[in-house]
């Protein structure tokens, strides 16, 4: 079986994990092709003390040694890390979707050239229900998320209402609307709404409430779907990686999108 060559774009917290695992050939069927990482000198000398031999290279160079691409990078730049890639024909997992609603184009270039872009579930559960619900009708999809306020300090939307969540005693409403404003207001928060959004109504139509409640450790993310095949309700507490605005089982969920890739049995839609 070929090995197919994995590209790691970004090298936080995220990213480090994967390279390691994918790296150590944790997954059958891949190897570790290359990265890109905004320091270059940093991230090589971290590739050195963990003893992984491979390239960085900038993302325009990621067609040459990548079969697929994971972005673990800004939101900012998922352009950067997409375009090369899907102009090749090659495959691109996003983590940040939420930067996904306003490039379209992105989608386009993809069906274009014989690319795809991956959406892993990420840190939500039910997203095999809502794709299959999609399918039929959905009438609405409601989330709610919970965070420990430190997860969603500096937050565009809360920099731009001047929404303070320093040093609060109980839970705080700090938006309601779309899940396209959401994405646009906290892009490093709520990519799974986006994700979520994506998977069902659409981003205009899912919609979110965003709490910063220090009552809580994990980021805490709530959905309910009503539709023609099915009423569900899911909950999830996500424990928090080495960066707040992340949790852990991102990562996770990324490398169980990429070990399907070769798996001889593959369980979910």
């Amino acid at each position: 079986m070929r090995s197919t060559r994995i590209g790691i774009a970004g090298l936080g917290a995220i990213g480090r994990v994967l390279a390691r695992r994918v790296a150590a050939r944790d997954v059958p069927g891949l190897e570790l092709g290359c990265v890109a990482a905004r320091d270059v000198g940093k991230a090589e000398a971290w590739l050195r003390a963990q003893g992984i031999s491979v390239p960085v290279v900038p993302l325009v160079s990621f067609p040459d040694c990548a079969d697929v691409a994971v972005e673990c990078a800004p939101a900012a730049i998922l352009e950067e890390v997409c375009r090369p890639m899907l102009a090749a024909g090659r495959r691109v997992l996003v983590l940040s979707c939420g930067a996904l609603l306003s490039r379209p184009h992105l989608i386009d270039l993809a069906r274009e050239h014989g690319g795809q872009i991956i959406l892993p579930t990420g840190a939500l559960v039910g997203l095999d229900a809502v794709t299959a619900a999609a399918e039929g009708e959905i009438r609405s999809v409601r989330m709610t998320t919970r965070k420990p306020p430190g997860g969603l300090a500096g937050a565009p939307h809360l920099e731009r209402h001047g929404i303070s969540v320093d040093g609060l005693s109980e839970p705080k409403l700090v938006f309601s609307g779309s899940a396209r404003e959401a994405a646009l207001g906290f892009p490093a928060n709520v990519n799974v709404a986006a994700a979520l959004s994506l998977a069902g109504i659409g981003p205009d139509r899912t919609t979110i409430e965003i709490w910063a409640d220090p009552t809580v450790s994990r980021n805490c993310h709530e959905i309910a779907v009503e539709a023609d095949s099915a009423t569900f309700s899911v909950r999830i507490e996500n424990v928090p990686s080495d960066n707040p605005k992340t949790a852990r089982i991102t990562a996770l969920s990324a490398l169980a999108a990429l070990r399907k890739l070769h798996a001889p049995l593959r369980v979910g839609t």
